[in-house]
């Protein structure tokens, strides 16, 4: 296959991964730590009109799943290409960033938590998902 091609496909795939890792977190995240009462996490206006009643625990699987999401997406993304692995993964890291920046300005959350989040678990995950996916130098 072509190089230039298979690194596209790297990162498309890994992308697709790591919004698939990170919705299934976020989707299951309610279930295993309940939403403060009146909160329905599928609706946006109701955390907004509640957020107030967020504890850090509820926290913990969207810091998850965003740290998870890259460092699997960045992975594949890593496992996948034919050159400049760990740049191509960071690609992945970024994309995410972008979306998690977007976020923060939509869902609002305590400061603590988002300058936790985009510092930790975007690109410095992303750059672990890309070593775990690069060969290592003999």
């Amino acid at each position: 296959m072509n190089p230039l091609l298979r690194n596209i496909l790297a990162v498309i795939a890994g992308a697709v991964v790591c919004l698939f890792v990170n919705g299934l977190l976020i989707s299951i995240s309610a279930s295993v730590i309940p939403p403060p009462d009146g909160v329905d996490p599928s609706n946006l206006a109701s955390i907004k009109a509640h957020m107030d009643a967020f504890q850090p625990k509820h926290f913990v699987f969207p810091f998850l799943a965003h740290t998870l999401g890259s460092l699997v997406g960045a992975w594949i993304a890593a496992m996948i290409a034919a050159s400049h692995k760990l740049t191509l993964a960071l690609a992945v890291g970024a994309l995410h960033l972008a979306g998690g920046i977007a976020a923060a300005f939509m869902i609002p959350a305590p400061v603590w938590f988002i300058v936790l989040d985009l510092a930790v678990a975007y690109l410095p995950m992303a750059w672990v998902g890309g070593k775990l996916g690069s060969p290592r130098a003999r």
